[in-house]
């Protein structure tokens, strides 16, 4: 079995600084702009490069529903036109990212889009005062920070390139059989990995039909949600998948089924009890966050609704990542596809069926009940790949982590709703409350996870401590 802990730790701290930026960012532009028309014009055009599609024809269908909002919807091109070039470049650091980890390096990578955050605050910062003064819409100063942070996500990352031996000369040759099998990974791999960006953006669609303010409410909550999935189910995937990788080269079932399972144990103790806690505090950290300036104590309150059905989906969106993987190392790349497909399917019905009734909260919902489709597909055709497995005891480990989570996360909403809340509403005391609230559920989950002797806990402290 593959001991990926080190790695594990490695990308973490790299995203942890990347993500805790990505929210001082989220910070910045709920104080700047609140949740308007303009802000839900800068997140339906900021989707639009990532889906490689035609530039103007695209901002009409992604942000259908702004056509009763004409100049709703000129505002979304116009920003569209300014953040398209953001495509080269993320693509260029994607790529980066992807041959440092290859080669084992985890840390540059997960941190490169911390500068990204960086120049994403410091550019609209810069340029409010410029565009109120003349009379323009400050949401533009927001679109030309994420195209400079695109490119220096991309720069930072090329010392390290050069360090691992990476020399660039130009060669095309679309009969190179080395491309070509390239090629016949990726699209389907491509296709895969963007089941979620795929549903977000029909979620885009969507909801562009609703109250002004929906998108950018789902934006937020989403924001907070990858925290936790970045930091931990995206981490434990993406350091999981070289292993992986290199077992089935050896065609070690053996190491493949354990590996496998070490990743789930390690993903599900780090993702269930920090998604129950921020479902339980949802609104204090919401509050603490986001509510300043322009962003009022009703979006505080409609983000929190949205963040605690996002998170509860956290769990089964991480888990997704590492099941995945053992089919990538498989070179199977259309059985992850297949069932990202479904899950697509799953969350248009639902969003369809459900959004008039509960409005844009219908999307986190569909999201997550999405995402749970897609691993329990996969979960069924794993089998195939490295033989039967015996998931009783993951799931006795699952239930017992979600019970010490959960006992965790209500002693935390007490501790809140009696200890801090009865003290007001500053921003100190909201930030205490999040701080103590959410420190005592996990210390209490970690309590109750020794009496209960789920020896992970102890392991995979060790494991992420020692060198």
């Amino acid at each position: 079995m593959a001991d990926i802990a080190r790695g594990v730790r490695s990308f973490t701290i790299g995203t942890a600084v990347s993500r805790v930026l990505g929210l001082a960012r989220e910070q910045v532009f709920a104080a700047l702009f609140g949740a308007t028309s303009s802000t839900d014009a800068f997140n339906a055009a900021f989707r639009i490069p990532n889906l490689l599609r035609d530039l103007l024809q695209l901002a009409g269908v992604i942000a259908a529903g702004f056509g009763k909002h004409p100049e709703k919807l000129a505002l979304t091109g116009n920003l569209t036109t300014i953040m398209f070039p953001f495509l080269l470049f993320i693509a260029l650091a994607a790529w980066a990212m992807s041959y440092l980890n290859t080669e084992g390096s985890f840390f540059t990578p997960s941190v490169a889009p911390a500068f990204f955050n960086v120049f994403s605050i410091l550019v609209p910062l810069g340029m409010f005062g410029y565009y109120t003064s003349r009379g323009g819409d400050p949401i533009y100063g927001a679109a030309i920070g994420v195209v400079a942070g695109g490119l220096i996500q991309f720069a930072v990352q090329l010392p390290r390139l050069f360090r691992k031996g990476f020399r660039y000369r130009f060669y095309l040759s679309f009969r190179d059989p080395e491309f070509r099998r390239v090629m016949a990974l990726f699209v389907p791999v491509a296709i895969g990995l963007a089941g979620a960006r795929i549903n977000f953006a029909v979620n885009t669609v969507l909801v562009s039909y609703l109250q002004d303010g929906s998108m950018t409410w789902l934006n937020y909550a989403f924001r907070i949600m990858h925290l936790p999935l970045g930091l931990f189910g995206i981490a434990v995937g993406t350091v999981a998948l070289p292993a992986l990788s290199r077992l089935a080269g050896e065609n070690d079932l053996r190491g493949i089924r354990e590996t496998m399972s070490d990743s789930l144990r390690m993903v599900f103790f780090l993702t269930i009890p920090t998604s129950v806690a921020i479902a339980f505090l949802a609104h204090p950290v919401t509050s603490v966050i986001y509510q300043h300036g322009r962003f009022t104590a009703n979006d505080t309150a409609a983000v929190a609704q949205a963040l605690l059905l996002y998170v509860v989906g956290i769990p089964f969106m991480s888990g997704l990542r590492n099941v995945a993987a053992v089919f990538y190392a498989f070179k199977d790349a259309r059985t992850p596809m297949y069932a990202s497909f479904a899950s697509i399917g799953v969350n248009v019905i639902l969003n369809l069926a459900l959004m008039r009734v509960m409005g844009f909260l219908a999307f986190p919902l569909s999201m997550t009940i999405a995402a749970v489709v897609n691993i329990a597909i996969l979960f069924l055709l794993v089998p195939r790949k490295v033989g039967r497995i015996d998931l009783g005891p993951l799931w006795k480990y699952v239930a017992t982590l979600t019970a010490a989570s959960v006992a965790g996360g209500l002693a935390g909403w007490l501790l809140d709703r009696f200890l801090f809340q009865p003290l007001g509403p500053s921003f100190w005391i909201r930030l205490a409350s999040v701080v103590v609230s959410g420190g005592a559920a996990l210390a209490l989950f970690y309590a109750l996870c020794l009496l209960a002797r789920v020896n992970e806990a102890k392991d995979y402290l060790r494991r992420f401590i020692s060198r």
